[in-house]
């Protein structure tokens, strides 16, 4: 367990420059202090935690230059869960960020269900600073049974100029995808998506939903399946999981999404069993790269491929040069 708890509590002063006057004193401030969303800072200067010269001033009042801007940082705990004792697969850690390896199985946030157990709890136990975080510094999610890299904040100012990055689509997200049918070339899914209109669990392409777009090629194309590479320009819910049953060929294993079970004609008995066997959705985020919040400099992180996934490409593989020796052998 980490002893390195963020400060709940500070004074932060700067002094503001020269080239400011004239400026509103809340777009100076969050030049000041950019670890700290605006609408934070302008709950501050609403409180009167923040003085310019020692005295309250409005946030639309202008600045002259050279006053000196204290910030008295009060952080509440923003998350209750209760940290757990949960192994995690650490990639890359500094006192910024991690980087994590997610398992499938393991869900992000607790909630109706999963009170305990989750990413949050053992996120909590390894750092318990990071309770003074919203989610507990998580800024990005995966679905429960999709495995791999996801970044975590570790700081306010990290989390903030992450959520930035994703909101600006300066981060690369890069997924692998085994979804039913043979692709002949890749493409973009650029449908918009929202809450289906009569069940509340899934997600849906609608005209009226949020914007959503995704960037898929070939990676690998099998008998009846192909494996994809996909790379979200934006990151709604399930959206990989919908745009792909929204072009009909829905990911393998996704009940949610993908109706029943279909096994090619001819198939292994391997593949068979891989297919049956195959209770989540194929589905694993294996790159992801952005500029370190902090310094800048480029992270890139990539997940080995979990064992399920690995051993369905396996059987997919071996049918698809069963069938083609086959066919070879008829002519």
């Amino acid at each position: 367990m980490s002893d390195n708890a963020s400060e709940t509590e500070s004074t932060r002063q700067a002094v503001v420059p020269d080239t400011a006057a004239g400026r509103r004193f809340d777009a100076v401030l969050a030049d000041l202090f950019p670890e700290f969303s605006r609408s934070k800072l302008s709950e501050w200067i609403k409180s009167g935690d923040v003085l310019l010269d020692g005295e309250s001033v409005r946030g639309r009042d202008p600045v002259r230059g050279g006053e000196v801007a204290s910030l008295h940082v009060v952080l509440d705990t923003q998350t209750h869960a209760e940290p757990e004792d949960i192994p995690l697969d650490i990639l890359y850690e500094d006192e910024h960020v991690y980087v994590i390896n997610k398992p499938v199985g393991l869900v992000v946030h607790p909630g109706a269900g999963n009170p305990t157990g989750t990413l949050v709890n053992a996120l909590l136990f390894r750092d318990p600073g990071l309770s003074v975080l919203p989610r507990a510094g998580i800024v990005h999610r995966l679905d429960k049974d999709t495995s791999g890299v996801m970044v975590v904040a570790r700081t306010i100012q990290a989390q903030t100029a992450l959520v930035e990055q994703l909101a600006a689509r300066n981060v690369h997200r890069q997924y692998l995808a085994v979804v039913v049918g043979a692709l002949v070339s890749g493409g973009t899914a650029d449908a918009p998506i929202d809450r289906h209109p009569r069940d509340r669990i899934r997600m849906a392409v609608r005209e009226d939903g949020k914007d959503a777009v995704t960037h898929y090629r070939l990676r690998e194309r099998f008998r009846a399946h192909t494996a994809l590479e996909c790379r979200l320009e934006t990151g709604r819910t399930h959206q990989i999981r919908v745009h792909m049953a929204h072009l009909k060929h829905a990911i393998v294993g996704d009940s949610l999404y993908g109706g029943a079970l279909k096994l090619p004609k001819g198939a292994t008995d391997e593949l068979v069993a891989q297919l049956r066997g195959f209770k989540r959705q194929a589905l694993h985020a294996e790159t992801l790269e952005f500029a370190h919040p902090i310094t800048g400099e480029p992270i890139r992180n990539s997940a080995p491929l979990p064992a399920d996934m690995a051993a369905l490409l396996d059987a997919l593989r071996e049918d698809t040069k069963r069938f083609t020796e086959l066919e070879r052998g008829r002519r």
